[in-house]
């Protein structure tokens, strides 16, 4: 049964759910028999796009959320027909030289190390988790038109870049005539809203469709006064962020409760609003928590909501140049 809304991904034709099943927490903080539950409960629900990345399974397990993904596909049952199966490339794979980047020598290992964990022969979606300052886009793109010409590689994305990175990585695409990137994940929430400045525009200029990731801003979103669902406030890093913005979070849950609305799923209705989201990236650890971003997709926003929300969890002020030169 379906409970997800699908839109286009950025300016391509391919069309996803708009919530992505992120899968950090995969091999990592889930065990294999629970990671297996949680993909077909999302698939049930109508989540067909599964984002990944090769880093992915913790310190000295790089590569194990493939895998386990990799073995949940080949279950059968149409697993891999139907996903968008997205991954990643770009962090350190081991000891030896040319294990990390993106140089043409390692897009092609890593795509084959990926292929190969993930048991299948191409990538839907190709992301390059960060922008690699020492190797030219002509190295890059080369690379990446061989995998997409040989059918490994269906689009390419990028993941934490700048907006001049961005529209470097298309101006250098299109002189190749290639498509470029599809897609763009930030780091973006009420909490988080710098890419508001800079990224947002040039996604939006260039057709690209933005993944937020981080949602919930580690739990500060989802009720964590309160104790609410996706919560991680026993983490250091997690109380730092409280203690600097719990007035904040007061008067978030404090307007959350009145309208009678969760948290977590007012956060992710305010993502959803923005049309230049074309998926937004959750990282469930159980199906109840899965369940519970779902229900976030019902919840409407009307302007007087965003109005308050945008009172409380103030944005750069715009867009650049006007949010900071006048």
């Amino acid at each position: 049964m379906t409970f997800v809304e699908y839109a286009q991904l950025g300016r391509s034709g391919l069309r996803v759910s708009k919530l992505c099943l992120g899968t950090m927490n995969l091999g990592k903080l889930v065990d294999e028999q629970n990671s297996f539950a949680l993909l077909d409960a999302a698939l049930d629900a109508g989540i067909n796009f599964i984002d990944t990345a090769d880093v992915y399974g913790g310190i000295g397990a790089r590569g194990r959320t493939e895998e386990i993904i990799g073995r949940w596909m080949a279950h059968g049952g149409g697993r891999r027909e139907k996903i968008v199966l997205a991954t990643k490339l770009y962090g350190k794979m081991g000891e030896v030289q040319n294990a990390r980047g993106l140089s043409a020598f390692h897009i092609r290992q890593a795509c084959e190390g990926s292929l190969r964990r993930l048991q299948t022969d191409h990538i839907d979606l190709y992301q390059m988790h960060h922008v690699d300052r020492a190797t030219p886009w002509a190295e890059i793109w080369q690379a990446m038109d061989q995998l997409i010409q040989s059918g490994k590689v269906i689009y390419t994305g990028s993941s934490n870049f700048a907006a001049w990175n961005i529209v470097q990585a298309q101006y250098k695409a299109h002189e190749r005539n290639l498509a470029g990137i599809v897609s763009e994940q930030s780091l973006y929430n009420l909490a988080n809203r710098m890419i508001e400045l800079e990224v947002i525009p040039a996604c939006r200029a260039l057709g690209i469709g933005l993944l937020p990731w981080s949602p919930l801003a580690e739990g500060l979103l989802a009720g964590i006064l309160g104790g609410g669902i996706g919560v991680r406030k026993q983490t250091e890093i997690v109380q730092k962020q409280l203690a600097r913005v719990r007035k904040q979070v007061q008067d978030y849950e404090a307007f959350c409760s009145s309208s009678g609305r969760e948290p977590e799923s007012v956060a992710l209705a305010w993502l959803l609003k923005n049309p230049i989201v074309s998926s937004v990236i959750i990282g469930p650890r159980s199906i109840d928590q899965l369940n519970g971003m779902i229900e976030g997709m019902k919840v409407s926003l009307h302007e007087n909501d965003m109005t308050t929300l945008n009172s409380i969890w103030p944005g750069p002020g715009g867009e650049a140049p006007e949010a900071y030169a006048w």
